[in-house]
């Protein structure tokens, strides 16, 4: 299957790159617009990857939290088809264990373990559809710390997220 370019995500790419350089402020401005553009009625693969990309330029947990929750509602209206126009070799069921890892680690970072628990253990659930590569093993290792941070209650932030380029 070929696929299309997509001006969204190809935008989306870019500010996510600028943000990972350390202009976070920038990025978030970018990302920012094309949400507004996008709507909350547009393209989910958009919605749920700009709210994505957008929880992880936020250091406070509750703003991240909001944006994450973003994400996973888009994610459940996504196709399998519409990624794969966007990527041939993705599905949607694989970016579900991401998406339940960050609303866990946000909920424990809040302080709120009974729902940080139910994300876990979704994140755990659904990590099967992760590639066996160095990005599945990445992710795989990110739900074991977060687990392991809230069976101790620690609400401080784990090495391994994605660090704010605020």
């Amino acid at each position: 299957m070929t696929t299309a370019p997509d001006p969204t995500m190809e935008a989306i790419g870019q500010a996510v790159t600028e943000g990972r350089a350390g202009d976070g402020a920038s990025a978030r401005r970018k990302l920012l617009s094309l949400w507004h553009a996008t709507g909350v009625t547009g393209d989910p693969l958009h919605r749920c990857s700009l709210a994505h990309y957008l929880a992880d330029l936020h250091e406070d947990p509750a703003q991240a939290l909001a944006w994450d929750v973003r994400a996973l509602d888009a994610a459940d209206a996504v196709t399998d088809q519409r990624v794969q126009e966007h990527h041939a070799g993705l599905h949607i069921a694989g970016f579900y264990p991401s998406l339940h890892l960050n609303l866990a680690d946000n909920y424990r970072r809040l302080g709120s373990f009974e729902a940080a628990t139910e994300h876990i253990d979704a994140a755990t659930a659904h990590a099967p559809s992760l590639p066996r590569d160095p990005y599945g093993d990445l992710l795989r290792g990110a739900i074991q710390e977060a687990a392991e941070a809230i069976a101790r209650r620690d609400r401080t932030r784990r090495a391994s997220a994605p660090g704010s380029a605020a």
